[in-house]
């Protein structure tokens, strides 16, 4: 989540009900007489939410979201973590309806900027998703910025555009060197192009800190044919037949070399 901006100035109401610091934000008292920051409320209100969102419990997730709304009716925050409820709940025309309404009270809110984009390249709404995404990219202080990065590359290649794709994979990697997601990709783009040295390359650092899966299995069975290394080649045909017997990309090694 972005931070709010600090208020700026300061203000006392003697009645107690409210109170703005400098620096501080605005605080309330409650009915017990202690003294509550609203905005650091707000914002561990959106954050409990989206934690609750990403475990999938919906009904905490909602309680939290309506706390938030009670302390700032149209937070764009608030109303961007209502938009992932919405899409936990399976409801993606509200989920949509939220998104942009949140980016119309806050255009800068990188994060939802990045899950509107997610939620548009679910539904195959590329051009939309790019937009989303590079968005998000462009921001230079996004925490999340070499993973926004590596959703331009993806939906790049969607859009055929493989020149970006490599380059914000690229990007990405100079942001986080521990994100598998970009060597894997990197590497079938290289494989694609035919410098297969650059494909080892990318695929081993990939192997270095993520499990096997079937899709760098078969590159990595296709390669090593390539470069002439029959045991390495059969070693990775078994892991491939054996850990994922079902996998389309086993389907696809047996059509092209059992038949």
């Amino acid at each position: 989540m972005q931070k709010n901006k600090l208020l700026m100035g300061a203000k006392y109401l003697l009645s107690g009900i409210a109170v703005c610091f400098l620096l501080f934000g605005c605080v309330t008292e409650n009915s017990n007489g202690k003294v509550v920051d609203k905005e650091k409320s707000l914002e561990l209100h959106i954050q409990m939410a989206m934690g609750y969102i990403e475990k999938g419990n919906r009904e905490s997730a909602r309680l939290h979201l309506q706390k938030a709304f009670d302390i700032k009716k149209d937070s764009p925050a608030a109303t961007g973590a209502m938009a992932q409820l919405y899409i936990l709940e399976g409801e993606p025309t509200l989920a949509e309806e939220q998104f942009k309404l949140a980016l119309k009270r806050d255009k800068n809110l990188t994060d939802v900027h990045n899950n509107y984009g997610i939620f548009l390249f679910n539904q195959k709404r590329y051009e939309e998703s790019y937009v989303e995404f590079e968005k998000a990219a462009a921001d230079l202080g996004f925490p999340g910025r070499a993973q926004a990065l590596t959703n331009v590359g993806r939906v790049a290649l969607k859009l055929g555009n493989t020149t970006r794709a490599q380059a914000a994979f690229e990007h990405a990697i100079i942001l986080d060197k521990n994100n598998p997601d970009t060597y894997i990709e990197l590497a079938d783009i290289n494989f694609q192009k035919q410098d297969y040295a650059e494909a080892k390359k990318n695929l081993d650092l990939y192997s270095s800190i993520a499990q096997q899966s079937p899709r760098s299995l078969f590159l990595g069975i296709r390669l090593e044919n390539i470069f002439g290394n029959k045991d390495q080649e059969a070693s990775l045909v078994n892991q491939l037949k054996n850990r994922f017997p079902y996998s389309g990309e086993y389907l696809e090694y047996k059509q092209h070399h059992l038949n």
